[in-house]
């Protein structure tokens, strides 16, 4: 046993921690979960427990149901919003085959099988997400709190201890935050977690969407990371900050280029939005999603990059003189309902391919590109993002960076799983259909 593990018996039995939850997500990013007492903790870092892999999306037929989770110890924490005197903490799982080999359709293993990829050429692989959620009234009304505006501290933020509440849990989870405000839209909100790798942020933003919403509960309230709940308004963006690090120096930074980008980080722009297109389908996954992703709501819809200009896919954030380390990429696109796992995993196969294969960085978009004319994008080589989620899908499917990225399993699951829900929405008449047409047809 390691010590990882032995911290976690001894502090299970000094805290009285009654249950362990064991979580994972499926193949969308849903988080799952069951929960054992101590006296199994031993058998599970040993071993693994079972449990019925059929039963969860996109893992096992019913024929092959026998699956294996077995928790990181390096992920323990105790829930914050749980009562101290009966004791719940966590830990992320593995998911492994009954024969001990790792299962090809966890999400986990996808992302540390990149991550491990960028290691193989001397990289880590830094992200950080500013993840937007809406307060609503129930999960049924979606009646906003308050009026608030961007960055409003007055009596309109009516939500506010809310977020107060939300950071404390998570920092006492041991999830650092950076910042929280108010967003433009009524009753939206922000929430920024500290950069750190991939995998443990991954982690981060799965603990971050429960504890949000379990705030929300005990308040009687509802919590929403759908990309776009209302009308008219701004939606719910993740926009993520990119880095890599060569040990302690950062990758993307290079004092003698006119934009402080280096070859290694050029090359990773270049890369996100050469198969921005395919990889639109993971870090944007629902219908709703690109209700979001469309001119005059902040949102990105043309496939440029720019250093101040906030309608590009791709920023540069400007960072302080001296402070060269926070050199970054801003990927504008994805949307917080997504699966973290798989769309670090993806936006960092899409940017290594770029160093790879020495893409050449397009020119900088200066203007507006939302002023500009359908020619005038075309003349300067700006495309578009896919507009709904079967052009989506269509092109993630001929994909070979994203087939290679996501390995056979998901990437076959995954677009079976969003025809279906594209083949459904088809389906249904809206209440848009039935408002516009059934009174003059």
């Amino acid at each position: 046993m390691d010590k990882q593990q032995e911290y976690v018996l001894r502090t299970v039995e000094e805290r009285g921690i009654r249950f362990i939850r064991l979580w994972f997500t499926d193949i969308l990013g849903l988080l799952k979960s069951f929960a054992i007492t101590p006296q199994e903790l031993e058998t599970a870092f040993a071993e693994g427990l079972a449990f019925d892999g059929s039963a969860i999306d996109g893992f096992s037929r019913i024929q092959e149901a026998d699956m294996l989770a077995r928790p990181d110890p390096s992920t323990f924490a105790i829930l914050a919003w749980r009562p101290e005197e009966h004791g719940v903490a966590r830990m992320f799982c593995d998911i492994i085959d009954p024969d001990g080999t790792p299962f090809e359709g966890d999400p986990r293993l996808v992302l540390k099988r990149n991550a491990a990829k960028a290691a193989e050429r001397g990289f880590t692989f830094y992200v950080g997400p500013e993840i937007e959620f809406f307060y609503f009234k129930s999960p049924t009304e979606p009646i906003p709190l308050d009026n608030g505006g961007y960055f409003d501290l007055t009596p309109h933020d009516a939500a506010r201890d809310f977020r107060r509440k939300t950071i404390l849990s998570l920092e006492q989870m041991g999830i650092p935050v950076e910042y929280s405000h108010h967003e433009v839209a009524p009753s939206q909100h922000e929430i920024d977690l500290r950069y750190t790798d991939a995998l443990t942020m991954a982690e981060s933003v799965m603990t971050y969407r429960l504890t949000v919403k379990e705030v929300a509960i005990e308040s009687g309230h509802y919590a929403t990371f759908m990309p776009k709940p209302l009308s008219g308004v701004n939606g719910n963006g993740m926009h993520t900050h990119l880095s890599l690090f060569e040990g302690e120096q950062n990758a993307f930074y290079e004092a003698s280029d006119e934009y402080g980008l280096s070859k290694v980080g050029k090359g990773f722009i270049a890369g996100l939005l050469r198969h921005a297109p395919e990889i639109t389908a993971v870090t944007n996954q629902w219908v709703n999603s690109y209700k979001r992703l469309i001119p005059g709501y902040e949102a990105p819809v043309y496939i440029c990059w720019a250093r101040r200009n906030q309608s590009a896919l791709v920023r540069i954030p400007v960072f302080k003189a001296g402070k060269e380390g926070s050199c970054r990429i801003e990927y504008r696109s994805p949307d917080p309902a997504c699966n973290p796992y798989l769309a670090f995993a993806v936006m960092l196969a899409a940017g290594l391919k770029g160093i790879e294969e020495n893409y050449e960085l397009p020119p900088e978009a200066s203007d507006n590109i939302y002023e500009m004319t359908d020619s005038e994008r075309a003349a300067a080589g700006i495309g578009t993002l896919p507009e709904n989620l079967h052009e989506a899908i269509e092109i993630m499917e001929g994909s070979e960076l994203m087939a290679e990225a996501l390995g056979e399993h998901v990437f076959e699951y995954f677009i079976k799983n969003k025809r279906a829900e594209w083949d459904a929405y088809k389906a249904e008449v809206t209440p848009f259909e039935l408002e516009r047409y059934l009174p003059m047809l």
